[in-house]
């Protein structure tokens, strides 16, 4: 078995009792891949235990960055590359430049926040997604299990658990 590669989805009709089964699989020693829904699950992400999202810092650190070129940019532009003289004095002045501050500090923070997205998760417009069930887009909750990362549990006892947390049904899925 390679990794990544073989699966048992267990499908949910129930919110509710899809973060129950979370809970429970998690408590039976299963490792959950990932939990699919068509609609966002309030608390799904703290029952799978994932930690908070380090995109803001991404965000922080972007905007910095923006704020820097355009002020750096501005500066010398008016001092150096093409000084405005304004009564006998070179002019540089800070209030002009926040406008063009702002806009590119807004502007390189949300192209950072978008490129650091779709490289965390994995998008590419070369990329070709996959789609453990098709009814995940629609009404049913898919939880994955990967049965490489469970190989300390048979798959019959992870079948077993699934159906004793309320999947509705359990399938297998293997991507080539």
């Amino acid at each position: 078995m390679e990794r990544d590669k073989n699966f048992v989805l267990g499908i949910y009709d129930d919110e509710d009792v899809l973060l129950n089964a979370v809970t429970q699989i998690r408590q039976n020693g299963v490792k959950i891949h990932e939990v699919y829904s068509p609609y966002p699950v309030h608390g799904l992400e703290h029952n799978l235990g994932y930690r908070r999202s380090r995109l803001p810092i991404a965000a922080f650190l972007f905007g910095l960055l923006g704020t820097t070129l355009a002020l750096t940019m501005q500066f010398y532009m008016m001092k150096f590359d093409w000084p405005m003289i304004i009564g006998g004095k070179d002019h540089a002045a800070f209030p002009d430049f926040i406008p063009v501050t702002f806009e590119l500090t807004v502007l390189l923070a949300a192209f950072g926040m978008v490129g650091v997205f779709m490289v965390s998760s994995n998008l590419k417009p070369w990329g070709q997604p996959r789609i453990f069930d098709i009814r995940s887009t629609d009404d049913k909750h898919v939880m994955a299990i990967d049965l490489v990362n469970n190989s300390h549990l048979e798959r019959e006892r992870i079948v077993e658990v699934l159906k004793a947390s309320g999947a509705t049904e359990v399938n297998n899925k293997s991507f080539e």
